[in-house]
């Protein structure tokens, strides 16, 4: 294994941040490449066949240019759509993004738990599966919300986003029946935990779950044993969009990525 190969992020747009930022915790001196679909996004409003054909055809042509060691597919619009055609399709470890249902039903005393996600993630059987597997006993809400997502890609573009903004963005989830009794929120969109702060302000008394931390230790996991460059490199950001602006690329430096082209 080439020391220099790196960890392949991708996702529509910056929320795979979320996922990139513990990984940088665990593995300080990954190699990074860090791909966003700018020109896709977002993925939520598009079809089934839409994205599960643009997915496996983007990552084919990332992996032939960066030669990872790893694939992330930090989006979890595109994981329950296209992971399993991308695992076909590339011959190295692809890692997905789902739902942490499970944790979200392990927390939950009320037995009554929301997933936000986007309009195709919270559609999908993937998610029926998940909950029938291990929130059996639980009520599952969902919202699907393109507003939130564009509202993460704002504040990370350096505007300023209110907590009234995302309070709204949320409400159709409270306001489903038993949405008072929710206890726990599954962020099942990897922008969302980039809007901490304001999702903590807007649900108070609830607990918020995502699989970064998780998808992060997966890593470790598979890469175990391999060799890393001697000292932390600052990261690639490829967009298929474009160029990003001078806020979006002072927020991207924040994590380790100080370069940035189009794709």
């Amino acid at each position: 294994m080439n020391p220099a190969a790196p960890l392949l992020f991708f996702d529509s747009g910056i929320g795979g941040l979320s996922v990139l930022g513990p990984t940088r915790t665990l593995l300080p001196n990954a190699p990074i490449v860090y791909a966003a679909d700018s020109a896709g996004f977002p993925y939520g409003p598009r079809s089934e066949a839409e994205i599960a054909a643009r997915v496996p055809a983007l990552l084919g042509r990332l992996v032939e240019r960066f030669r990872p060691r790893l694939a992330v597919i930090a989006c979890n619009t595109a994981s329950t759509i296209a992971l399993d055609a991308v695992r076909a399709a590339l011959d190295l470890p692809v890692v997905g993004t789902v739902p942490a249902i499970k944790p979200a039903a392990t927390l939950s005393r009320s037995r009554v738990i929301g997933v936000l996600g986007t309009e195709a993630t919270v559609r999908q059987p993937y998610v029926d599966d998940l909950a029938s597997r291990f929130a059996a006993d639980c009520t599952v809400l969902r919202h699907g919300s393109a507003e939130l997502v564009a509202i993460a890609e704002t504040k990370l573009g350096g505007e300023t986003v209110t907590v009234d903004s995302v309070r709204c963005a949320v409400q159709p989830l409270l306001d489903q029946a038993n949405g008072d009794r929710m206890d726990v929120v599954v962020l099942a969109c990897t922008h969302f935990p980039l809007l901490g702060d304001e999702l903590r302000a807007a649900l108070p008394g609830t607990a918020l779950v995502d699989g970064g931390a998780g998808i992060a230790r997966r890593i470790a996991t598979l890469t175990r044993d391999q060799p890393w460059p001697d000292a932390p490199r600052e990261g690639h950001a490829v967009f298929t969009g474009g160029t990003p602006g001078p806020a979006l690329a002072a927020a991207l430096r924040r994590f380790g990525l100080s370069s940035s082209s189009a794709f």
